[in-house]
């Protein structure tokens, strides 16, 4: 099945251009379910990549999803802080609000996100929680649409009972909860499970009967979105480490529904993992349900290969101000702002094939003008 068409009539419900929460993010979900096609969810570091993002969705007249890990949190506030606590609660803060600051500028929605918090990061998602409480009681939106809790590595049960102990307070600020059940490979930020050649994998894929559950458990509490593992890895491995199996996503979605009655496609599934993915197990995991695709790995490399194309046509530039046998000054070539720039024309440039291989591409649902 190949995601819907540019062209397709939008959907009834437009929203004002900016960050989404609570109902707004509903409806954006809902869009991408009814039109068949999914949003791109990248991983940003500090201001450069997520005005890269921003500038490619307007560019695609997709909506995106900008988010961070704990990590990428505690870099945006700077290596410096020595409470790295107190640095990935302010760095993944101070993330959020310059997004709600530029977002509507740029003419789209955005979902903003925090990605993979296993057990020893909980106190990060509730500290930001924290600030959203004081945001929403000063009449202001909570800082972030979403939050991950990772603790696929748990038994079932202790990860659904931490999933329901938090989901309550979420869901009074208008944030929705994503669950992962099943392990994603690889690592991210010190949260995952190492890959190695020849291992069993099946601790990969995800039961729908687990699925369920889960659902039961949480869907009463709050909106739950669920990053069920179909083999995805973090990172790039060499073709044939993992086998992809989106078919796994279609099982537990029927599996929910005919237990449910809620009918076709109840999950909000997110797909973990998608840098490096085949397009035809992207467009598969699409049709089946899949609303949200993980991209953080090929943004990386876009972002570095294009500053270290421009370091190796500009080598004199980076070594001397001035050149040593012309005199030539160099600095229009090392101003951090047109290398910078340079990485940041890379991201766009390879977001403009994710918006394509997940059908979002012309699809937003911001008012214009």
């Amino acid at each position: 099945m190949t995601p819907t068409s540019p062209n397709a009539s939008r959907p009834s419900r437009v929203l004002p251009p900016g960050v989404v929460t609570g109902d707004d993010y509903l409806a954006l979900i809902e869009a991408c379910k009814e039109g068949g096609y999914a949003l791109p969810a990248i991983n940003v570091v500090g201001t450069d990549s997520v005005n890269a993002v921003l500038e490619a969705a307007a560019r695609n007249n997709s909506d995106v999803i900008v988010q961070c890990s704990n990590g990428g949190a505690r870099f945006y506030a700077g290596e410096g802080l020595a409470d790295q606590h107190k640095a990935r609660v302010l760095g993944a803060a101070a993330m959020a609000r310059h997004v709600h600051l530029l977002a509507k500028e740029y003419g789209i929605c955005v979902i903003l996100h925090t990605d993979h918090a296993d057990r020893k990061l909980i106190p990060w998602v509730e500290g930001l929680l924290d600030l959203s409480e004081a945001e929403v009681a000063a009449g202001r939106p909570p800082l972030f649409s979403s939050h991950m809790l990772d603790l696929s590595a748990e038994p079932l049960e202790e990860n659904l009972a931490e999933c329901a102990r938090l989901l309550p307070r979420m869901a009074k600020l208008g944030i929705s909860l994503e669950i992962e059940l099943g392990v994603t490979g690889g690592e991210e930020d010190g949260v995952g499970h190492d890959l190695e050649d020849h291992e069993d994998n099946a601790h990969l894929y995800t039961q729908p009967e687990d699925v369920l559950v889960a659902w039961n458990r949480l869907s009463p509490l709050g909106h739950v979105t669920v990053a069920a593992s179909f083999g995805n890895v973090h990172g790039v491995y060499k073709p044939g480490n993992v086998q992809l199996r989106p078919e796994i996503l279609l099982h537990s979605q029927e599996h929910v529904s005919e237990k449910t009655g809620l009918g076709p496609k109840p999950l909000a599934l997110v797909f973990h993992g998608g840098s490096g993915s085949e397009k035809d197990k992207i467009t598969a995991a699409v049709s089946y349900g899949v609303f949200k695709m993980n991209i953080d790995t090929d943004v990386q490399f876009a972002f570095a290969n294009g500053i270290g194309q421009y370091v190796l046509e500009h080598p004199k530039a980076f070594l001397h101000q001035i050149d040593p046998e012309t005199d030539a000054p160099y600095k229009k070539f090392y101003d951090p702002r047109k290398w910078l720039r340079v990485g940041e024309k890379s991201i766009v440039d390879r977001l403009e094939e994710a918006f394509a291989d997940l059908g979002s591409k012309g699809r937003s649902i911001a008012t214009r003008g």
